[in-house]
């Protein structure tokens, strides 16, 4: 996950990581601060006339060439229809899902990593331009620099997945995109999400009301997707905060965004980086909303309650890395990362109607828990010292490990970044190195899997994305190679007869 000031030894000396944390943050745009005037909670959302009145404009050509395809900024609500070869493949996939032949997402590419099957792979990754000529000036101009893409985290909603960008580079054109569910297509172009009009390549004056450099996402049972968007652009070359943090809510009914709540600024510490979040309601109607986000380089685990708009933060020394975790080896690439909390994972609520909340660092070997009834109360956040816990024993050398997600029979997944594989662990046997397993292990697909999602389905599936990410950020990766996967398997399947298996027990 280091990006910016946690860089590799080898080229430069990261910065101090425990000190100066109270500094204000810097290199900020200089009117994020009024929030009042500029950064009130509802977009404001150009009509579809009004869109399609602007890409018509004079000014829209001499920018990127004459076109009448709006298909891009809204297909359905233009009442544009293409038929293409991956709209095929999805059609066929649905009509063999009612047949009852075979299940929405199991078109896939390969089977190259069982139990997982691989729905899409990329070389480099590419995107629905409106036009080719649109995707030839933002070559030209800069706007998008293929080798500089890398998709991070997804998440999986009906019939899409959605895939973030961040900007950690220039020429990346937008930072959050979808690809069908259904497979069909090996390298599928992304397709900006909701429209190209929110991303900076065809909107770079948006003055923080677009996305600006999206890491993770979460999606709750009311189909609302929660956007985490850093608002840093740059990060790898020449960081700049030009947004300040942010959560921008949208209704996947209308693909339209709904809220947007910016993270007080007494949270946004120097280098704070917002890496992760997850979900937390347990009422039908999602009223009782709380959100958990990592502050992965300033330590710090940030809530977030939907009722009043409410943030609070907690901290805690179990949020830092362990320094004997914080030395990576990858592939004949060694590097130090000091990231701190990161992957964050719910628990199945109980018959008390509680949940725990399971957390670890990247560059630590060990897992913590707290139960949710502390982070959700605001007056604990400096009386709860004692309420995190440590969990069982080390995963061991080497069990470096970056998001996780659990199903609802409580069975959790996580990445482990330096072997290749993916874990698992059933949460009803204690954390002991003999109940951590292993579902899948690949030299070639499963390097650094980055993230992992548990779908809302019936029958649930995990999903995994993984990147490269380390090899990506000490050079050009290779074009020749399939660099970025996404794979999933049945969760029942998945650890069928292992140590997580919840039918087994030890």
């Amino acid at each position: 996950m280091a990006v910016s000031h946690q860089w590799f030894v080898e080229w430069s000396s990261p910065s101090v990581v425990f000190a100066d944390i109270n500094n204000g943050f810097k290199n900020v745009n200089q009117q994020w601060n009024n929030y009042n005037d500029n950064y009130g909670h509802q977009f404001k959302v150009p009509s579809s006339r009004s869109m399609r009145e602007y890409y018509r404009s004079p000014a829209y050509p001499s920018r990127y060439g004459k076109t009448n395809d709006l298909s891009f900024v809204d297909k359905k609500r233009n009442n544009v229809f293409i038929v293409s070869d991956k709209m095929r493949a999805e059609s066929m996939a649905l009509w063999l899902t009612m047949l009852g032949v075979t299940r929405l997402q199991s078109i896939s590419s390969d089977t190259e990593t069982p139990p997982f099957n691989t729905l899409y792979k990329w070389k480099q990754v590419d995107f629905e331009f409106p036009s080719d000529r649109h995707r030839r000036y933002a070559i030209a101009n800069g706007d998008f620099i293929p080798e500089n893409v890398l998709p991070l985290g997804l998440e999986i909603w009906g019939s899409r997945i959605w895939v973030t960008i961040p900007s950690w580079r220039k020429g990346v054109p937008a930072t959050l995109a979808t690809v069908s569910r259904y497979g069909g297509v090996t390298s599928p172009r992304l397709k900006p999400y909701p429209d190209w009009s929110f991303h900076r390549a065809f909107n770079k004056n948006s003055s923080c009301t677009g996305l600006t450099s999206v890491f993770r996402l979460n999606v709750d049972h009311c189909g609302r997707l929660w956007v985490l968007d850093s608002g840093q652009i740059d990060s790898q070359d020449s960081p700049k905060q030009i947004c300040p943090p942010s959560i921008i809510v949208f209704d996947l009914k209308t693909d339209t965004p709904i809220s947007r709540y910016v993270i007080p600024k007494q949270y946004v510490l120097q280098d704070s980086l917002y890496a992760n979040i997850v979900l937390d309601t347990r009422r039908e109607d999602c009223s009782d909303l709380h959100a958990y986000i990592s502050d992965t380089w300033r330590f710090g685990l940030l809530v977030f309650r939907e009722s009043d708009e409410s943030f609070w933060k907690f901290s805690h020394h179990f949020f830092y890395p362990d320094p004997l975790a914080s030395n990576f080896t990858l592939h004949g690439l060694n590097f130090q990362w000091t990231d701190g909390i990161f992957g964050l994972a719910l628990s199945p609520v109980d018959k008390y109607e509680q949940r725990t909340l399971y957390f670890h660092s990247m560059s630590s070997y060990r897992e913590f828990y707290v139960d949710t009834s502390v982070l959700r109360d605001s007056f604990r956040v400096n009386n709860s010292a004692n309420d995190f816990k440590l969990l069982g024993e080390s995963r061991g050398l080497f069990g470096q490990s970056s998001a996780s997600a659990i199903d609802k029979r409580g069975v959790m997944f996580y990445g482990l970044v330096t072997k290749d594989s993916v874990g698992c662990w059933d949460s009803r046997k204690p954390y002991r190195k003999q109940n951590l397993g292993v579902i899948a292990r690949n030299k070639e697909t499963l390097i650094f899997p980055n993230d992992i999602k548990v779908d809302q389905e019936e029958r649930q599936n995990v999903w995994v994305i993984s990147n490269r990410l380390p090899e990506f950020q000490l050079k050009v990766l290779d074009p020749n190679n399939y660099n970025y996967r996404i794979l999933y398997a049945d969760t029942i399947d998945a650890v069928r007869e292992t140590v997580c298996d919840p039918n087994i027990v030890y």
